[in-house]
């Protein structure tokens, strides 16, 4: 326990015995506004036909609880006590505050736990179902079943937020380069038909991607030419290809004898 501080065991000394009890958030809320160690409420231990009956009673200075509008609503007073054996667990418990020994180690650890002493009875503290525990739970259940997130109709346009637009800028400046990048202009009938009789000189198939690279024309008006003096194989071997008409075909003397 060196890296902890000192440990007091005045607690085991006197073999003090605690409870441990559970009680309600709100409770706990409630007693932490309590001003400095003032009374938070009473506890009643009585005998009722041999059996032992506990309750604790808050105080009503503590028992006004605001809802989320600021409305108070007046929490339960009343919670008795349902008690549980420790079920043969040896539970202890400690707190922890300064040693009071700074001075004399001003480079330790000044933090002191104190043995309070061990479990000896569980219980668990529930509000007496009455008017005002009802309310309470009525506030709690419609407090946790409100959405997080509200649509709310708005009066006039939100100018300091961020606005959508229907297209942002640099997708109107990826079109543009692209249109100007894939825009091809028409060149003259004939030159494109010397740059087609050219290519078909040295070889007799192309597909229309290769001629469009080679006479860089939109793809429809080469097409359009193409009717004029080609033949669109559609089956075989060349199959997707355009060929010259026989009356258009001059090709090299090597591409012939193949």
């Amino acid at each position: 326990m060196s890296e902890r501080g000192e440990l007091d065991l005045t607690g085991v000394k006197l073999n003090t015995g605690v409870w441990l009890v559970k009680v309600p958030k709100y409770l706990s809320q409630q007693w932490a506004k309590a001003t400095g160690r003032g009374e938070v409420g009473k506890i009643k231990i009585a005998k009722n036909q041999g059996k032992t009956e506990v309750s604790f009673t808050l105080n009503e200075e503590l028992a006004s609880i605001q809802n989320a509008k600021g409305a108070p609503i007046s929490a339960p007073r009343e919670h008795p006590f349902m008690m549980q054996s420790v079920g043969g667990q040896t539970l202890s418990v400690f707190t922890e505050g300064p040693s009071g020994q700074s001075e004399d180690k001003p480079d330790g650890n000044n933090e002191k736990l104190t043995f309070e002493g061990v479990v000896v009875q569980r219980a668990e503290c529930r509000p007496a179902v009455n008017e005002s525990y009802m309310r309470l739970k009525r506030q709690q259940i419609e407090e946790s079943s409100k959405p997080f997130r509200l649509s709310l109709q708005l009066d006039k346009a939100v100018t300091t937020n961020y606005k959508p637009v229907s297209n942002h800028q640099y997708n109107i400046e990826y079109e543009r380069k692209k249109k100007e990048d894939g825009k091809r202009a028409r060149a003259d009938r004939q030159q494109v038909l010397d740059m087609l009789f050219s290519a078909f000189e040295k070889h007799q198939y192309y597909n229309i991607k290769d001629l469009v690279d080679i006479t860089k024309q939109p793809v429809t008006y080469l097409k359009e030419i193409l009717r004029e003096i080609g033949i669109y194989n559609v089956k075989g071997t060349h199959k997707n290809t355009w060929e010259l008409k026989p009356e258009y075909r001059h090709y090299q003397s090597e591409d012939k004898s193949e």
